[in-house]
């Protein structure tokens, strides 16, 4: 699974697109300097999210969209597009075939 997917199912399962829960995050008082237990017991607590989704989450919160370019352009499982990860809405991502 791409990065990028695993934030459009976080959207799924939250009904926020990153955007939204990265702000909400902030409201809650995480930032760069917050380290992932309590970021990942919010998202736990308040959304349901497991481990993986939440450490995308957590990524996204502590470090901004960008990533690694390690799988940008591969073929395999865990490719994305771009190094620019997409956090309004899978809706809105023009990236998106669908």
């Amino acid at each position: 699974m791409s990065f990028q997917a695993y934030l459009d199912a976080v959207e799924d399962k939250t009904g926020h697109t990153p955007r939204q829960l990265v702000e909400l995050a902030g409201e809650r008082g995480f930032d760069a300097s917050t380290k992932a237990a309590p970021i990942l017991e919010w998202l736990k607590e308040d959304f349901g999210l497991g481990r993986g989704h939440g450490m995308a989450m957590v990524h996204v919160i502590t470090k901004g969209p960008q990533i690694s370019t390690k799988h940008v352009g591969t073929s395999g499982t865990h490719r994305d597009e771009s190094d620019t990860l997409w956090l309004d809405g899978k809706a809105t991502n023009p990236a998106s075939s669908g």
